[in-house]
């Protein structure tokens, strides 16, 4: 069973299924500062956030997706129940965040569910360290990153609107955020469903020998260093549709705990998470899409005043940022030993 083309197939499924959890667990990211401000209902945000979403498909290239699919972990380690403790972790980590309403990282989940189980199988050794320096660094860079291109933002705007009429402001950022909400859609959809992408090619590079006599050629990888059209639409699609079922838990904690927006501080939020995510999709460096947009929320309230920012809540959410690689590894751990065990 563990070693037939079907499970693998069916591991296939439960990476998108992972995808399509990403996508309303961090439909937040995409669409509370939108909703919080009113400029849409929280029906018609999700639409538009998960068009986005998947229009990403067509403009950003694979390089997170390389990254993820070879860069992280030794493939002569992973096979199909390596794949499978790994994104069992990193739902059962998301869910429970969900529920909990914490906006932690998807991205950091999956990761961490990914080396937990490749750890759990031939230990330490198999973590590519030099694939792995990037993605820490910027756990701190991109928020701060967020932060200060939203603080930057929003005191050059005042400045320059300084004399405009606050109802003339408010009107033309009603409309400038839709602008910024689709490029944060934008940067949201081509960085996270890429990490989903390298892990389906992880999987099916390391079963390329399973897939011999299989008769559909778009299965057949004998490395990762190419992602099929396949495995792209479909994981953009599948955040798309995660993004579209919504989760209005973590919506509430990030449009209104943190601290109170406006159309015109959306849009800086918005904006300034938007460039972050377009550095990092093109330098191939995956990010968290929760952190980036958690720092650039909290830039725009510490350019009003730093106590706009309600960072006892902040403080929470950076908790369970650090909580969330380590938990996700150490469930995803714990799954492989069972399986392994279930199925050897």
């Amino acid at each position: 069973m563990a070693g037939s083309v079907w499970f693998v197939l069916a591991i296939v499924l439960v990476a998108l299924a992972f995808d399509f959890i990403n996508g309303f667990h961090d439909a937040a990211n995409s669409i509370a500062t939108v909703v919080s401000t009113r400029v849409l209902s929280p029906f018609a945000a999700v639409f538009w956030a998960a068009f986005w979403n998947f229009v990403a498909a067509f403009v950003f290239g694979t390089a997170i997706a390389k990254t993820i699919g070879k860069g992280m972990i030794d493939l002569s380690v992973v096979e199909p129940t390596v794949i499978l403790g790994g994104l069992l972790g990193a739902i059962i980590w998301d869910l429970l965040t969900w529920w909990w309403g914490l906006p932690t990282s998807s991205s950091h989940a999956l990761l961490g569910g990914y080396a937990g189980a490749a750890v759990a199988k031939a230990g330490f050794a198999a973590i590519l360290a030099s694939g792995w320096v990037k993605t820490l660094i910027f756990i701190v860079v991109a928020p701060l990153l967020g932060l200060t291109l939203a603080l930057g933002l929003t005191v050059l705007l005042s400045w320059v609107l300084r004399r405009s009429l606050p109802r003339r402001v408010d009107r033309a950022f009603r409309v400038l955020q839709l602008v910024s909400a689709a490029l944060y859609s934008l940067g949201h959809g081509t960085n996270d469903a890429q990490k989903t992408m390298g892990i389906i090619v992880a999987l099916l590079a390391s079963s390329s020998a399973l897939f011999v006599a299989f008769p559909v050629q778009a299965f057949h990888l004998p490395n990762a260093d190419h992602i099929p059209i396949w495995v792209i639409l479909s994981a953009h699609a599948a955040i798309g549709l995660g993004t579209m079922a919504g989760g209005w838990r973590i919506v509430r904690t990030m449009g209104q705990r943190i601290t109170k927006l406006t159309p015109f501080g959306g849009f800086c939020a918005e904006t300034s998470g938007a460039i972050t995510l377009f550095l990092a999709s093109h330098f191939g460096i995956p990010v968290s899409t929760t952190h980036t947009i958690t720092g650039a929320i909290a830039g725009v309230g510490a350019a009003q005043r730093l106590s706009a920012v309600r960072w006892g809540v902040a403080g929470q959410i950076v908790w369970a940022w650090v909580l969330t690689i380590p938990a996700a590894a150490g469930i995803a751990g714990l799954s492989y030993v069972v399986l392994h065990l279930a199925l050897r």
